[in-house]
């Protein structure tokens, strides 16, 4: 949700070793999720020398990005790798609270920064060090009230639950097992199996904000899952 694209700062190097890696930050006017694809699919032709098709890495608000990007620009997608997200945001009321809290209450932006602090033990993995929880802060401060409410507003009309199955590309879910934000494990195992030979790994101790955490390498997993070479 935080938009930045900053936080696989620990994952690029690591990508970087096999594959060509761009992240980008995620508009905060965008009317609809058709507006996000469109603007991932700038991102995919201009970092690939031939336009395309890429590995993508969606992690929670990016996952459903990813998710509607596979379904609506098949022919950009190589590879698909979706990290602790979901097909369709439930319970809708908390949904909706949020927009209502952010809408209402007026209270400064900045007192985001306090919650984030307060509720670190419940989004960050066990092994992650305190340094990376500080750099999580620092890159999150510049997250604004307008990108938050419009990402919250695209959730209540998202919903790719019914077209999973036109999903062609190699496709990995990562769900942390100690997700206290989605219920990453159940929201993995329900998408895999209406994601034709879709794979699913649990990443045992590990919280909603996983990818800084120490022990997550992304390159090594891609590796380890690669798919099967097509007759």
């Amino acid at each position: 949700m935080d938009g930045t694209g900053q936080l696989f700062y620990r994952q690029v190097p690591l990508l970087a070793r096999r594959y060509r890696v761009a992240t980008y930050r995620l508009r905060e006017d965008a009317p609809g999720m058709s507006v996000l694809v469109d603007d991932l699919a700038r991102v995919i032709r201009a970092a690939s020398p031939e336009g395309g098709p890429a590995v993508v890495v969606g992690e929670s608000f990016g996952g459903t990005v990813a998710l509607s990007l596979a379904v609506a620009r098949p022919e950009l997608v190589r590879r698909l790798v979706i990290v602790n997200s979901f097909p369709y945001f439930k319970p809708r009321f908390r949904l909706r609270l949020a927009i209502f809290a952010l809408e209402s209450v007026p209270f400064p932006w900045q007192a985001m920064g306090v919650v984030r602090r307060m509720t670190a033990f419940r989004l960050h993995s066990r092994y992650t060090h305190r340094r990376e929880i500080r750099r999580f802060m620092e890159l999150t401060a510049g997250t604004t009230r307008r990108g938050y409410l419009d990402r919250l507003r695209i959730l209540l009309d998202y919903d790719v639950r019914d077209r999973l199955r036109e999903i062609a590309a190699p496709t990995l879910f990562l769900a942390s097992e100690r997700d206290h934000l989605v219920p990453a494990v159940e929201q993995a195992r329900e998408m895999a199996a209406r994601v034709p030979g879709a794979a699913v790994r649990v990443l045992a101790g590990h919280g909603h904000i996983c990818l800084i955490a120490p022990n997550i390498d992304l390159e090594e997993i891609l590796r380890n899952h690669e798919p099967a070479p097509t007759a």
